[in-house]
């Protein structure tokens, strides 16, 4: 799977992978506070006053949605890694001792693709309605992201088994975190208190800039405060 993501990389024409480089560098230095996305998005103001000429190009690169939903949690994000990586390892231990299938588990040595694979299917049931494109030549909702990919993977004659289990892992955590919850009202995967207290999740705070003005509140017409003051 690596190998074949890598030989697709190389093989886009420049221009396309240069952008697609540059989109995801930018969100992922946003998602971890390395870059502020208001020294990013596309201001006439600041492009024509102040000659902040980059904002013409950088607005191209970040894309708002994709922002990490896990952002200030480093707690939740840590679990669903745990849980995520528990599940397929247990898939993988298990699936080697049906007589069947062994071979084709006996051939996973590595997890780490699957585990990414999970985030990405997690990613596309918290975002289904996302539009989305593949190298230009079709369009998608996020919610088919998964199935894009795996169908890629078979196309480029990779195994199927690695995004598979990265699919049943990501279906496990969405359904007992996403989907459970609002159908009893319980939380299965509930961080536990211990792992908070490792991690001490802080506030994020985003400041906002000085340019950016936000409108009163309406007032109602029919109060009076006057009438109020002794």
């Amino acid at each position: 799977m690596a190998q074949a993501v890598e030989e697709w990389y190389k093989q886009m024409p420049i221009i396309t992978r240069s952008y697609l480089t540059a989109a995801v560098v930018t969100t992922i230095g946003c998602s971890l506070d390395i870059i502020s996305p208001y020294h990013l998005y596309l201001n006439p103001k600041l492009v024509v006053k102040q000659y902040q000429f980059w904002r013409l190009i950088t607005n191209f690169l970040y894309f708002r949605r994709m922002e990490n939903s896990f952002r200030g949690r480093t707690a939740d994000f840590f679990y669903m890694l745990f849980f995520g990586a528990s599940v397929l390892t247990a898939i993988v231990l298990i699936g080697g001792m049906i007589p069947y299938v062994s071979e084709s588990f006996a051939k996973i040595i590595f997890l780490s693709n699957s585990l990414t694979f999970m985030m990405v299917y997690v990613w596309s049931k918290q975002n289904p309605f996302i539009h989305m494109s593949f190298l230009g030549l079709f369009t998608f909702t996020a919610a088919y992201l998964p199935w894009v990919l795996l169908g890629f993977s078979v196309l480029v004659g990779a195994s199927a088994w690695v995004d598979l289990l990265g699919m049943i892992a990501g279906h496990a955590y969405y359904f007992l975190e996403d989907v459970y919850p609002q159908m009893t009202g319980r939380r299965p995967l509930r961080t536990p208190a211990f792992i908070k207290a490792l991690f001490a999740d802080e506030a994020v705070v985003m400041a906002r800039p000085a340019n950016i003005r936000f409108a009163p509140p309406p007032v109602d017409e029919g109060f009076c405060p006057s009438t109020y003051i002794a």
